[in-house]
């Protein structure tokens, strides 16, 4: 019998494999998101009640329901934003230390010089200022639904 090498089977290989490391990258990012948004949540609803007689004190004086909605987003945005460009930058840093390791190692094929598209970027920080802004309806309603006098009766 004679054995045949196809090229077209060996490519059909490649592409599951990645595929599959495609699923799977997948996979671990949105349950790294997933971890993200509960967290940054719990950080805020920590947040609100701490400063529940600070709320009550603002609403007290005039603060519109809007305006503290806008004030808890924001600080929700830019507790995201602050975390998502540490993640940038130590995940780049990652990629060069990578590089770097495959450089001086031998045949890394496929792998060597890793990289990540703007277009990627872009694509993860419009997800993760949607992400911020769900993570904020949550502890902005509990802002929303104190009340004044109960906030400053409060101890806190």
């Amino acid at each position: 019998a004679i054995g045949a090498w196809s090229m077209a089977e060996e490519f059909q290989k490649a592409e599951l494999l990645f595929s599959g490391m495609r699923l799977i990258s997948l996979l671990f990012g949105s349950l790294a998101l997933l971890a993200g948004v509960i967290g940054i949540t719990n950080i805020m609803l920590i947040s609100i009640k701490e400063r529940t007689k600070e709320l009550g004190i603002r609403r007290s004086l005039g603060a519109t329901p809007l305006r503290i909605l806008q004030q808890i987003i924001g600080e929700t945005l830019f507790l995201t934003l602050l975390a998502g460009l540490c993640g940038l930058v130590l995940g780049v840093g990652l990629l060069e230390a990578v590089d770097g390791y495959l450089e001086g190692g031998g045949d890394a094929g496929v792998f060597r010089h890793p990289e990540i598209d703007f277009g990627t970027v872009l694509t993860v920080l419009c997800i993760l200022l949607g992400m911020a802004i769900f993570a904020g309806v949550l502890p902005a309603m509990r802002a929303l639904a104190i009340r004044p006098v109960e906030a400053l009766r409060s101890e806190g």
